[in-house]
């Protein structure tokens, strides 16, 4: 397994186990599945709904040595709802208990956007805070207490921009270890990775296969498949492998951390080979043409009548 390096010299496994989708008993033996055929990096969240099935497996791996806790990389996120200085703690005192973990690898801002508290999923604009009421500075600085009394290894940030990157740095004087955001051939976020990069801060790639499978009310019509492009396919055909595994080393090659989401023991099996596949120069050249800017996960969800948040200030 190839690791990549955080600015503190600690080492992230490049390829993990995305569960977003993953629901009930399917999260918990998936997870038991993953973790017994060698994946250490496990990323959740509490708006998935499943970390207490989750907590199930890794008590289950780590009480019966599969693991040590040690080798185990675990990512979480803050959600919407607890971005207020004084709602962080209980947030992740409650992943923390729901996991059945003392500590976190690494917690997550899962999105720049503020809920009113106890408000998971606005119906309307005014479940909504803005940014003026709720800085993400406030939500930082409470989040890196949290890290500092050891609740959690490293702190980082999901679906943030270049700019809201830098406002956060120059605010705080912290800078994030991970900035978690969606990436692949069609969204190369090649700006964003350069300032990452120049900054110490890892990239972490979600919906690297296009997540095909989520909600249908997040999909658009007439979407561009990633698995179903030329290109990807006749790499995967001259590598004998599949789209996917394709796609998951593309993602590790240029330096990210790749999250793909299975569930099936095959697919988890295909994933951790790919994570050793090694492209050509050449077949890296062909996939970085095929950026087109196209979101899957676009935003547009936090964009309500009344409410401040739209797609165009999400990602500036």
């Amino acid at each position: 397994m190839r690791y990549f390096n955080l600015l503190d010299g600690d080492s992230v496994p490049a390829l993990g186990l995305g569960t977003w989708k993953l629901a009930g008993d399917d999260a918990r033996v998936t997870v038991q599945t993953a973790i017994g055929l060698g994946y250490r990096h496990i990323d959740c969240a509490p708006i998935y709904e499943n970390e207490p099935d989750i907590g199930r497996a890794l008590e289950f791996s780590l009480r019966g040595g599969e693991v040590s806790r040690e080798k185990l990389w675990v990512t979480s996120k803050l959600w919407n709802d607890s971005h207020r200085a004084d709602d962080v703690r209980p947030a992740l005192e409650r992943t923390l208990h729901d996991l059945q973990l003392d500590y976190l690898d690494l917690y997550l801002m899962h999105w720049p956007v503020a809920h009113k508290p106890g408000v998971s999923r606005p119906d309307d604009g005014t479940g909504f805070l803005s940014l003026e009421d709720v800085p993400l500075g406030e939500t930082w600085t409470a989040m890196r207490d949290r890290r500092d009394a050891g609740l959690c290894r490293h702190i980082g940030v999901a679906n943030f921009s270049t700019s809201k990157l830098q406002s956060l740095i120059d605010e705080t004087g912290t800078v994030p270890a991970v900035n978690q955001v969606e990436a692949h051939p069609f969204l190369q976020q090649r700006e964003l990775l350069e300032f990452c990069e120049e900054n110490k801060i890892l990239l972490t790639a979600y919906s690297p296969l296009g997540s095909r499978d989520r909600p249908d009310d997040m999909k658009q019509a007439d979407e561009p498949s990633l698995f179903d492009h030329p290109t990807v396919q006749s790499i995967a055909e001259r590598h004998d492998v599949s789209s996917a595994s394709v796609l998951i080393a593309w993602a590790i090659q240029r330096g990210t951390i790749v999250i793909p989401k299975a569930s099936s023991e095959a697919h988890l099996r295909e994933n951790l080979q790919a994570a050793e596949l090694e492209l050509a120069e050449s077949e890296m050249q062909d996939l970085e043409s095929l950026d087109r800017g196209f979101r899957y996960v676009d935003g547009t969800f936090w964009e309500m009548p009344g409410g401040p948040y739209t797609a165009a200030n999400l990602w500036d």
